[in-house]
């Protein structure tokens, strides 16, 4: 089971076309895996042992983890709230709806921040995910349960959801690589929402080559999603051919002391990477990107404020009994969400509050054009933006759980590109001295994934961090 369970989707692929193993023995292989190691992870929320799939898909019997705020028919989705504890949906998001087409199996739901409303996965309902690398450490946020299932050799592929950084800095705490797409290149329909103008569904790998298949089946417009772009999908796993000395990179500048000691120092070594592979590199400052985190929780949490306000304990999910229909709304929302939900439900109808309206959510949304505009400007003269996926590596649990501020910083640099809508890729680079993975970040211009992914792939292929993974984890 060991070689089984490191290999990537081509290889599993071929196993089934040679009939070297039936979708049902792969399947069961993976599933007898998550039983294994999953009592000490806690990657998932939701097991299925029973194999379902589509003969006429490629990708037969292939398990893959699904967020579990990602719409499911006849498969509990939660949200890891005790809002939606019980609720079955009547119907599949339409990415998870491809991908059963294409003949994918959905082994089970994953673990994560209440509503993706987190940074560490410690505001589930439920329970806490743990790092696969460190079980005393986070495995990142909001979409916690599938970095480490990935990780974990539990599963080869996984969803997430990134709103403002949900796939990238999971992927970071966790040695994987987490992809972001262009806002509106794969369709939110069945994305529970949190913040609609942000909230993307993202993809996490071992490797640049599986997510790039993974993304070409979900990709595309989507007339159930009137977000959703009719940009034409590329042949995302036929790679560019990355030339160096033709490929313009630039280094955003920040404050060094953002950075905590191991994180600062690999990330000098990352950009020496570069440099020694003769890519041309040039020092950027977007002056905005300071405002990013600030303008990020008044949108995010307006919108969360609004998308939430449907949960009200009359028409579907948890309801208490009360006298009145006061009582009943107050009880039903009260014990219905956790802590940090109600924080981002209160901080965005302050925001939304008449008087304030123009004060705090107007401007916000002002601040946000501009990032986007000073990125944008960026791509003019480069074609990709490195820089940190994270301030500091995977943190101990229950290190920042009472102090939001400092939890929210984990988001400074993963969120002006969620804000400008542009697609960002987790590179993972190397265990640092504390044991734990630490990764960076690269962004490209709108619908640019296939560039993205061809650098990520010719960076693998030269760090080789999936074998680490698999040397780690495959016992």
């Amino acid at each position: 089971m060991s070689e089984l369970i490191s290999k990537n989707l081509k290889e599993l692929t071929e196993i089934i076309e040679r009939r070297e193993m039936s979708p049902d023995e792969l399947y069961l292989r993976f599933y007898e895996r998550i039983e294994d190691k999953d009592n000490k992870i806690n990657s998932f929320i939701t097991k299925i042992e029973n194999l379902s799939f589509d003969e006429k898909g490629k990708f037969k019997g292939i398990p893959i983890a699904i967020k579990d705020n990602i719409i499911t028919k006849g498969i509990k989705t939660t949200c890891a709230s005790k809002f939606l504890e019980n609720f079955i949906p009547p119907y599949d998001a339409t990415a998870v709806e491809r991908l059963k087409a294409a003949g994918f199996s959905i082994i089970g739901k994953t673990n994560l921040d209440e509503f993706a409303m987190g940074s560490s996965t410690e505001n589930s309902a439920f329970f806490t995910t743990k790092n696969p690398w460190d079980l005393e450490r986070v495995p990142g946020g909001s979409s916690g349960g599938s970095a480490a299932a990935v990780a974990s050799l539990e599963v080869p592929v996984a969803l997430g959801s990134d709103t403002g950084g949900s796939v990238r800095q999971p992927a970071a705490f966790c040695g994987v690589y987490g992809l972001k797409p262009t806002y509106g290149r794969i369709s939110r329909y069945g994305l529970v929402a949190f913040a609609s103008s942000l909230d993307q569904i993202g993809i996490f790998a071992r490797n640049p080559y599986d997510i790039s298949i993974i993304l070409k089946i979900i990709a595309g417009e989507d007339k159930k999603d009137a977000t959703s772009s009719d940009v034409e999908v590329e042949d995302y796993n036929n790679f560019y051919n990355i030339s160096p000395s033709e490929t313009k990179i630039a280094i955003l500048k920040f404050p060094e002391e953002s950075l905590s000691k191991e994180v600062k120092e690999a990330y000098n070594e990352f950009i020496r990477f570069f440099e020694n592979n003769d890519f041309i590199m040039e020092e950027v400052e977007i002056s905005s990107w300071e405002y990013g985190l600030y303008v990020y929780y008044i949108i995010a949490s307006s919108e969360a404020s609004a998308n939430l306000a449907r949960y009200d304990g009359i028409r579907y999910g948890k309801r208490e009994e009360a006298d009145n229909i006061k009582d009943l709304y107050f009880k039903s929302r009260s014990e219905g969400f956790g802590k940090e939900v109600k924080r981002r439900i209160l901080l965005g109808t302050f925001s939304l509050s008449s008087g304030f309206y123009d004060e705090y959510y107007m401007k916000a949304v002002k601040v946000r054009n501009k990032i986007a505009f000073d990125i944008k400007t960026v791509f003019e003269n480069f074609d990709f933006i490195i820089l940190p996926t994270t301030p500091h590596i995977a943190f101990k649990i229950g290190e920042k759980i009472e102090d939001p501020i400092s939890m929210y910083y984990s988001d400074y640099f993963t969120i002006p590109p969620s804000l400008g809508g542009f697609p960002a890729i987790n590179l993972p680079f190397k265990v640092v001295e504390s044991g734990v993975p630490v990764g960076f970040q690269v962004i490209a211009n709108y619908f640019q994934e296939k560039k993205l992914l061809s650098l990520a792939n010719f960076y693998e292929n030269e760090i080789k961090f999936e074998n680490k993974i698999i040397r780690r984890f495959r016992v």
